[in-house]
């Protein structure tokens, strides 16, 4: 019955391997183990096992030590050890193999090849106590019979050269003249010839050309130091022309007097296991969708060129490329289409990399390539560039096409970093920062970034907090008409009373909002806000003023816009001809049937939609006329200089006619002088707002401006 025995410190391990070690074949006995000296000091006391299953890593002796002491115990030097542990370090693999163990492996392990190894292990030291038992009965009938010696002898040579021959594995001899003794038929089958016929001639002949030299010194060393050697892998070619990996032993072949005649030589063939490791490796080390390297695969590159790099001159840029808005393939085409995008996409960066570089899968949408650089500069921006390009082309799935851009962010060793950690850190915060530049660029790590991401990190924490106690207010500034100077609405104006700080202008926390996306909830407070107050002017008396809210394009792309509309009206109660929505130009350019829908529900709501900034983008009237828009305000940047600038007075007088010929009731923003004001209302403009009329203002102080007395009654 054989006994296979369990070490391992830890008791769910041992209970696994029980298990499994239990499924290998009927009839097995099993031993566990949780102390490497209990274990030793079993076999001390007569526990042989055949089969050996330990851990690496155990707190009162490693798998490495436990072996070499097992190996020192008399009749143990041949008995299978299997390791197990963690580490992926190819260096505790070697140890644990040059201290004597027979096989190595990963955990978590799997669980088949975990079974298929062990009955292997348990069949070749079935093979290795037959050998043995063979040679015992065969020692024993010599014994018997000094008078029939020569006789027994021959038969008992008989006897063992069949058992040899039933062996499945290659088994030679050879003399100390590198002369062939014995082979058995494994070794005919193997290369093809009778074995018989390879008696007398060079041992040379049982390895590879290019190996002869070396297998006669190994020879050597074991004929002068009466010693066997530790196995080792090595790959002949066979008959058929394959390479086969065999593991092989050297021992001493001695005389009836101990005496070294020759050199024993034996090989298991273990191809099979060879290619089995090799695909759990490469399964390990790679993406499986896209076959790249995989993250792990990627540091652990890392980690050996910047070892290499510092024995030398060489450098190195490390890129991190994130595919942007990947999530609409995936939302218009489907997985099947995004998956087809990204193996496209490793397609395109494989393309365009060096020989010596290394393009790698991170996850999701994200890749990494390693370039090798001559020296640091416009190889890396260079590349850069081509990933964007590249990944630019529109990709075509199923008679369908989508495109994507890519934000990447460029590191170099060992300018920016000298270890893997840092390298790595700084190239997500430089594809960071091109992500929140608009994404569709490169960056190139810089020192200040890793300041820059602190304070939009304290900045985060501080916004969530405002939103969470309400720091936020609003101040409104007038809107006046230009024909009869009274005030016809105010535009609300975001402001943060930071308990701290005080009044925080937008300019400083507005962008980090939209990058972070807590413009979204900021944006609903600020529209449910705005339309509770013009509810309170209306009961105050002041007519039927309009309020204009700027909403964000992030609020298009996250959420519905028009349903957050209808439910700012329903909850203060206001005319929706009293709310205009203020938007930019490029949320009406991106032209999405989102945006296009919500703009049309908006509009049948009754609700006002302006074009805020108009002339600072991408300024299409023709585009524009398409949608429900009913006002555009000019920006403040083209009234700043018409008075004394021609081309800019042309510019606003061109852009108030056409807005007319459209329909379009046209607004004048940022008017500071009654020069200005004069020329803007020559030129048609209908309605006018800057600091001529009043700074963005608390909502108390616009009232006491709108309410009879107030100044802007007595401008009419």
């Amino acid at each position: 019955m054989p006994l296979i025995v369990i070490l391992d410190d830890q008791e769910t391990n041992r209970r696994i391997f029980e298990r499994l070690a239990s499924s290998v074949e009927d009839g097995i006995a099993i031993r566990i183990f949780g102390d490497p000296t209990v274990a030793l000091r079993a076999f001390e006391e007569g526990v042989v096992p055949d089969l050996i299953v330990t851990d690496y890593k155990m707190p009162v002796m490693d798998g490495e030590g436990f072996i070499r002491a097992l190996r020192a115990l008399p009749g143990f030097s041949e008995i299978p050890v299997m390791v197990i542990t963690v580490y992926e370090e190819r260096s505790f693999r070697m140890r644990a193999l040059e201290a004597g163990a027979t096989d190595f492996l990963q955990s978590p392990v799997d669980h088949q090849e975990f079974v298929v190894r062990a009955r292997n292990l348990l069949k070749m030291r079935k093979q290795q106590q037959l050998l043995e038992n063979r040679a015992e009965d065969l020692a024993k009938e010599l014994a018997t019979s000094e008078q029939s010696r020569e006789a027994a002898l021959r038969d008992s040579s008989e006897r063992l050269a069949q058992v040899i021959d039933t062996v499945p594995a290659m088994v030679s001899a050879s003399d100390c003249n590198n002369r062939i003794l014995f082979a058995n038929a494994f070794v005919g089958t193997f290369f093809g010839c009778d074995p018989a016929e390879l008696v007398g001639k060079t041992g040379d002949l049982l390895v590879d050309a290019e190996q002869a030299g070396p297998n006669r010194t190994l020879d050597r060393k074991v004929i002068r130091g009466g010693e066997a050697l530790k196995s080792f892998e090595r790959t002949l070619t066979d008959a058929k022309g394959e390479k086969r990996v065999l593991l092989t032993t050297k021992s001493p072949l001695r005389d009836g007097n101990e005496a070294i005649v020759g050199v024993l030589t034996s090989a298991l063939d273990i191809t099979e296991r060879k290619r089995a490791e090799e695909h759990l490796l490469h399964a390990a080390r790679h993406d499986e969708l896209t076959d790249l390297p995989n993250r792990n695969y990627l540091y652990d590159r890392l980690r050996r060129e910047v070892a290499r790099a510092r024995r030398g001159d060489r450098s190195f840029a490390l890129h991190f490329i994130d595919v942007d808005e990947f999530k609409s393939i995936n939302d218009l085409l489907g997985h099947d289409a995004g998956d087809a995008f990204l193996r496209e996409a490793a397609r395109r960066l494989s393309a365009i990399v060096g020989p010596g570089d290394m393009l790698a899968r991170l996850g999701a949408d994200e890749f990494a390539i390693l370039q090798i650089l001559n020296q640091p500069g416009d190889a890396a921006g260079d590349l850069a560039q081509r990933i964007i390009d590249e990944l630019g082309v529109p990709f075509s799935h199923l008679d369908r096409q989508a495109s994507c851009g890519a934000s990447v962010g460029v590191t170099f060793y060992p300018i920016d970093g000298t270890d893997v950690t840092q390298l790595v850190k700084n190239a997500d915060l430089a594809v960071q920062q091109a992500k929140n530049g608009g994404g569709n660029q490169f960056r190139l790590y810089d020192a200040n970034m890793t300041d820059r991401i602190r304070n939009n990190a304290f900045l985060d924490g501080e916004l969530r907090t405002a939103i969470d106690q309400q720091q936020f207010v609003l101040h409104y500034q007038p809107q006046i008409s230009a024909t009869t100077g009274e005030m016809v609405g105010a535009e609300a104006l975001l402001r943060w009373m930071h308990p701290e700080r005080g009044m925080v202008a937008p300019g400083e926390f507005l962008l980090r909002a939209e990058e972070n996306g807590l413009i979204v909830p900021i944006n609903e407070w600020v529209l449910h806000e705005a339309c509770r107050e013009a509810k309170t002017w209306q009961r105050l008396g002041l007519g039927h003023l309009r309020i204009g809210v700027n909403l964000s394009p992030v609020q298009f792309r996250r959420v519905n816009v028009a349903a957050l509309v209808v439910r700012a009206l329903d909850a203060s109660g206001l005319d929706p001809h009293c709310l205009d929505i203020e938007i930019t130009e490029n949320i009406v350019m991106e032209d999405t049937d989102a945006v296009v829908s919500s703009l049309k529900h908006i509009a049948e709501l009754g609700v006002g939609i302006s074009v805020d900034d108009f002339g600072t983008g991408y300024s299409s009237l023709n585009y524009i006329k398409q949608f429900p828009i009913d006002r555009i305000k000019i920006d403040q940047c083209f009234i700043r200089n018409m008075v004394a600038d021609p081309s800019d007075h042309t510019i606003v007088r061109t852009v108030a006619h056409l807005g007319h010929s459209l329909g379009l009731t046209v607004v004048a923003e940022g008017v500071e002088t009654e020069e200005q004001a004069n020329l803007l209302k020559a030129d048609g403009c209908d309605v006018m707002q800057g600091y001529l009329y009043g700074r963005p203002m608390p909502a108390s102080d616009l009232i006491a401006l709108a309410l009879p007395g107030g100044r802007l009654e007595r401008i009419a």
